[in-house]
């Protein structure tokens, strides 16, 4: 698959073929859930793209808001990449809130599991600190994409935060 850059089209790195099935643009059609322990469930909807410009690497953002007042609220970017001949991929995320992540894990087929490897925050992140992310990105067999993430602070275990569909919109 090929994407737009600077006007040109470049081809997908071989290495990438495995995640192919990410690129392009994809739009909530509901409202996703989100909750915690400490905080009031919320509704959103998000907007994410995954492009390349023919290096091993993924480039993504990924880009929220209040269901109800469109309001801008978490936005991540970063990069996918995968480890030549096996299915681990990593993902570098750079968040809105202060905190760069690396996930790592496992592609299985049209999924991937990842769990945090690594984190850091600015040294005045607002509290209580995330300690723990957990991310499972899939493609269903009718199309859609689905995302659910779990988080863990300093004072809450390892819980299902956030969960969402997405239908392709380029």
């Amino acid at each position: 698959m090929a994407s737009p850059t600077d006007g040109n089209a470049v081809e997908l790195n071989p290495i990438l073929k495995p995640l192919s099935w990410l690129l392009g643009t994809w739009e909530s059609d509901e409202p996703g859930e989100g909750t915690f322990p400490t905080i009031k469930p919320f509704r959103y909807t998000e907007k994410l793209h995954f492009s390349h410009v023919g290096q091993p690497v993924i480039n993504f953002t990924f880009n929220a808001f209040h269901a109800e007042s469109n309001k801008p609220l978490h936005r991540e970017c970063g990069f996918i990449r995968i480890q030549p001949g096996t299915n681990k991929v990593a993902f570098i995320i750079a968040q809105n809130s202060g905190l760069v992540e690396i996930e790592e894990g496992e592609l299985t087929g049209n999924q991937l599991k990842l769990q945090s490897q690594s984190l850091g925050r600015i040294s005045f992140a607002k509290e209580p600190h995330v300690q723990q992310i957990g991310r499972v990105l899939q493609l269903r067999p009718d199309g859609k994409l689905e995302q659910t993430v779990s988080m863990a602070t300093d004072n809450q275990p390892l819980t299902q935060h956030l969960s969402i569909t997405y239908s392709r919109s380029s």
